[in-house]
Parts: C-alpha cells; structure tokens; sequence
C-alpha cells in the first residue's frame, strides 16, 4: 500500500539541506555549502509556512543541526564532526523506527494520524507498516554504521556518495522490493475468493480474503449450514475430508460452506449443496443464526433444514463419505470427538426447536 511511501515523503523534505550541502561542497567548499544549505533550510520553513500555516520541526531540527556541527568543524579545522552529522540524524530516525517497530508506542503511526490526516489506515495496513518499519529500522541501522566508517577510513567523495545518494538509492531499492510483493499479494488476492464481512445481524460491513478470515478471530462472516433429513427422522451427515483445514476427518452438517462477495444466502446454499453432495433444486427451511468463534475465525452461521429421501452423492474431492444417521446413534457419540463441534452445537438446536426428537 502507498501510505508509508506517503509518510516518507512527508518527512523527507527535512534531509534536502543535506543533501544540497553535499553538492555545493563539491563545487564551492565547506563554508559556501554550509551558506547555500542553511539558505535552503530557510526558505523550505518560509513556503511551508506560507502555504501550510505551519513550521515544519524537523527542517528546523535538520538545518539546526547543520548550522551547529557545521560551525564546530570550521572552528576546530576539521570536519569530522560534521561528517558524522547525517549518522546522528539517523540514529534519531533508528531510535524512532525501533520504538515504532518493536514495542506499542508506535511514534511514526501517531505522527501520521496527528498531522497527515487525509491518510487513512486499517488494521492490517497498520501491521504491514510496522512489519516494514522493523525491516527499515534493520536497514537504516547498518546504513549509520556505514556513514560512521566512512567519516574516519573512507575519502571526502565516498563519504559524500555515501551519506547522500546511496540513501536514496536504499530507499528506490527497498521501495521496489515494496512494491513487487504487493503486486504479487495483489495478484494472488484477485484469484483468491473473497467473503463478506458482516456484523451480529448479518448486514455487510466490507470484505476480505478467505485466507484473511481463516487468519485469526474477529472477522465476522457469514457462512452457510443445510441440514438434509428424511422422513424417517434420520440427518444426513458427510464426514469432512483429511485434506481440510478445520476439523478434518470428523462428521459434520450435511452442507456447509462460505457465503461469497455478492453471493445471497439463498445461492451461497444452492451452490455449496450441489458442490458437496450433489444436492439440487430443493427447498429449504430457516432455523437459526448464530455466532461461532474459534482460535482462527468468526463466524455469523445461518441454519437450514431440508427433507429429502432420494439418494446423495458427495463429491470426493469435497467429501470422504456421508449417509444418514439414527438421532439415537447420534447422541450415544455425542462428545467423544466423533462430530465437528460446530455439528453437536447445531444438533441441540435443532432438537430445542422440535425439528428433530429425542430418541428417549
């Protein structure tokens, strides 16, 4: 995503006194760059408070700093001490990436929300940006000790090239790397199914990868439950193949499955019911509503029921195998890790509204 690239623009106006040091160094000498990049650092402060009713601290720390170490190399005669300029600024930068990255005081996430209010973030771009701020903080570390070498053993041109453009050509580096991988989440994202997000009533609040939902609890979504008895008072159950993620191997509810972005309950149930067994063209009762929370997901279940006696036939590569089950059969089971938790949930409340009888 573009916020921390936004961020970092914002912040890196700051760096352009250095940086115009370093050229007019080059040219005209210490004294005449050192006039040139305060003049600089002057003139960003007057247009950003001109045109943003605000004086920007960090061009005042950049070129405050610049003017003291500056005049400390040309008291002294040597310019170590404004070498190691741009490595104080950084260990500044490294203390603040640390503490943002490391710890919950997240001092760049705050900066962002106070003064770049047109930059809005989620609680997953929240992570991505301190996952990369970790990554910038590892980076942004052995680039100061860099700039610390090379103001003791390395020449005046290396120093230069080092403190100044090598920087940006980290950052180029770094933000390419940034943005292969998002684009191939994003590729992977728009082959990946994507489900609604919803809240307790089942209104649709946004949405999400399925793997986003299967991640942790606390993303709501729907999803669909169809139980198939017949007229013998028997359920239908399909034991969930070895290859699933959640619950494999154990009985559970005849149909069930995720309800898709833009897909109704009423499709979400017809398609899952063909997919898994075979099951097409009936009708079906609504029961319940219920929330299921587990250590990866949430979910908002919608229960049905159906009466069907003609033959079923699950899809192999959905189902190991179903058939229908005696409700006494069922309840000698009961607890002893034989169904889903999700089935012997749904199983009481079937029997609590007289769906289905007890067998005693």
């Amino acid at each position: 995503n573009s916020q921390p690239i936004d961020l970092l623009k914002k912040l890196l106006p700051g760096l352009l006194p250095l940086i115009i040091f370093i050229l007019a160094d080059e040219i005209w000498g210490t004294k005449v760059g050192l006039i040139v990049a305060i003049a600089v650092g002057i003139v960003e402060l007057v247009f950003i408070l001109v045109k943003e009713k605000r004086l920007d601290r960090f061009i005042i720390f950049d070129t405050g700093l610049l003017v003291a170490l500056g005049a400390i190399s040309l008291l002294f005669n040597n310019d170590i001490f404004f070498k190691l300029k741009p490595a104080f600024i950084n260990l500044i930068l490294c203390a603040v990436l640390g503490l943002s990255a490391f710890s919950d005081n997240n001092l760049l996430m705050l900066y962002s929300k106070r003064y770049l209010r047109d930059i809005t973030m989620n609680t997953e771009q929240e992570k991505a940006m301190q996952q990369m701020m970790r990554i910038l903080f590892w980076l942004m570390s052995a680039y100061t000790l860099l700039i610390i070498y090379s103001a003791f053993y390395m020449s005046k041109e290396a120093w230069a090239f080092i403190s100044g453009g090598l920087l940006y050509i980290l950052f180029a580096i770094f933000f390419a790397l940034q943005f292969i991988s998002g684009r191939i989440k994003n590729r992977k994202m728009l082959i990946e199914e994507w489900v609604p997000l919803v809240d307790e009533d089942g209104n649709i609040t946004g949405k999400a990868p399925r793997s986003a939902v299967h991640r942790k609890p606390g993303m709501l979504h729907p999803v669909i439950h169809l139980h198939v008895l017949n007229s013998k008072g028997e359920i239908y159950l399909q034991k969930r193949a070895m290859n699933k993620l959640i619950q494999p191997g154990k009985w559970d509810t005849a149909v069930g499955g995720h309800i898709s972005a833009g897909e109704s309950i009423e499709q979400a149930m017809q398609r899952e019911a063909k997919e898994e067994i075979g099951l097409e063209g009936f009708k079906a009762r609504a029961v319940a509503r219920y929330r299921w929370d587990t250590d990866i997901e949430s979910e908002l279940s919608f229960l049905f029921v159906t009466l069907y006696n003609a033959t079923l036939h699950p899809n192999k590569k959905e189902v190991d195998e179903g058939k229908f089950w005696k409700i006494a059969d069922i309840e000698l089971s009961l607890g002893k890790g034989i169904f889903t938790p999700n089935f012997e949930k749904e199983f009481s409340l079937l029997k609590e509204t007289s769906i289905i009888k007890g067998s005693t």
